[in-house]
């Protein structure tokens, strides 16, 4: 097989892109032994249905036929709870291992699927356009060890995301049975001068060094639900069960683009959600990683408070999201929604800037300075033990 038909083969399963070879070594590697899973909601999640205002009486004003009913909300405190479908979180809400930040968006927010997921996964302002992920950035600034088999892995899908740019050791993968089938195909020998070429043996190389050090062997006690997202997050667990050594996974959680009839969906929606974390909490303290495991929830939006003539909501702005992890300080944090100071477009202000939370990973769970890869100064949210 030669090297255009390996690179076709391993691209149904996996697409690599391998941070060239600069002068990096001397540069001190953050805390990388902490893992960070970025968890998509993809579509736009709404926020106001997941984490309701059960006590806001402007909530019900603005959805009639959508709202969850106050006596079946799952009681976080006098003002707010949760989906019931989101019952499993329940345990970790009680434990303390279950943050929840209100009101996250950014100024000037777009509400287009395709850009404003831009603007997430590469931490840009609503009027700049990068083309690193905010992720890239920060490894191209603070290297994740060489030793490691990858930077980064993204399950499930072959968007990059947070990982864009050609400027990591980054792996989308299906599974790692498939990756690993494919990747004996890579033939990491040889050298060459032409640029091209060359590049093309590094990444041969670098497969070659994922491949031998990942595997699929651990047999997990821990029950991953049957579904795309639970089967996501298993791929994403016989990953870090390796302990080939990875910085970050990123899984998507499909369908929330919830425009009608959202509250059947909606429902099955956070079900699955609720299924998947837990089941990966439970893996991840059975390798005994969770307390070294950081799980971070992100959307491109949230949805407009008020519910549409299809029984759905459309594309809003500020949403509530979860962070959750061994060494989480549970609780609410960030601001209740602002239902009465909708905006002219009828959406929420934001209290949250999504930067804030992603220097809240590289900051206070990596140890690294934040400000390259998010391109300014942002205030990391306080939810983490010491």
């Amino acid at each position: 097989m030669d090297r255009r038909e390996f690179l076709s083969a391993i691209g149904g399963t996996a697409v690599v892109a391998w941070m060239p070879e600069i002068a990096l070594a001397q540069r001190v590697a953050a805390g990388y032994s902490n893992l960070l899973i970025l968890v998509e909601l993809k579509g736009g999640n709404d926020g106001l249905n997941t984490v309701v205002p059960y006590a806001d009486s402007e909530y019900y004003n603005l959805r009639p036929r959508i709202a969850i009913a106050r006596d079946q909300v799952l009681q976080l405190d006098g003002r707010s709870g949760l989906h019931p479908a989101l019952q499993p979180l329940m345990a970790l809400w009680q434990n303390r291992e279950l943050a929840i930040v209100q009101s996250v968006g950014y100024p000037g927010a777009n509400l287009s699927h395709f850009r404003s997921i831009e603007i997430w996964d590469t931490a840009s302002k609503s009027s700049e356009y990068l083309s690193e992920g905010w992720l890239t950035r920060a490894f191209a600034s603070s290297p994740v060890p060489k030793s490691y088999a990858a930077d980064g892995i993204v399950v499930g899908s072959s968007e990059m995301g947070p990982l864009a740019g050609g400027g990591t050791r980054a792996l989308a993968l299906i599974s790692t049975e498939q990756f690993l089938r494919q990747a004996r195909l890579a033939s990491p020998e040889g050298s060459a001068r032409n640029p091209a070429l060359k590049h093309i043996l590094k990444v041969e190389q670098d497969v070659a060094q994922a491949a031998f050090s990942l595997n699929a062997n651990y047999a997990f006690r821990a029950e991953f639900p049957n579904h795309q997202f639970g089967n996501a997050l298993k791929t994403a667990a016989q990953v870090i069960a390796s302990k080939a050594g990875v910085a970050v996974v990123k899984v998507s959680h499909n369908g929330f683009d919830t425009h009608s009839g959202q509250q059947g969906v909606h429902q099955r929606l956070l079900k699955e959600l609720a299924e998947g974390l837990v089941s990966m909490r439970a893996a991840m303290q059975e390798i005994g990683r969770w307390d070294s495991t950081l799980m971070l929830t992100y959307a491109e939006f949230g949805r407009r408070p008020k519910e549409n003539q299809s029984g759905g909501t459309d594309h809003g702005t500020a949403s509530a999201h979860f962070v959750l992890g061994g060494r989480v300080r549970g609780g609410i944090y960030g601001m209740p929604p602002a239902l009465t100071r909708l905006d002219g477009n009828g959406n929420l202000p934001f209290a949250v800037d999504f930067r804030d939370l992603y220097a809240t990973a590289l900051e206070r769970w990596w140890g690294i300075n934040p400000s390259v890869a998010l391109n300014g100064k942002f205030t990391p949210v306080e939810l983490l033990k010491a």
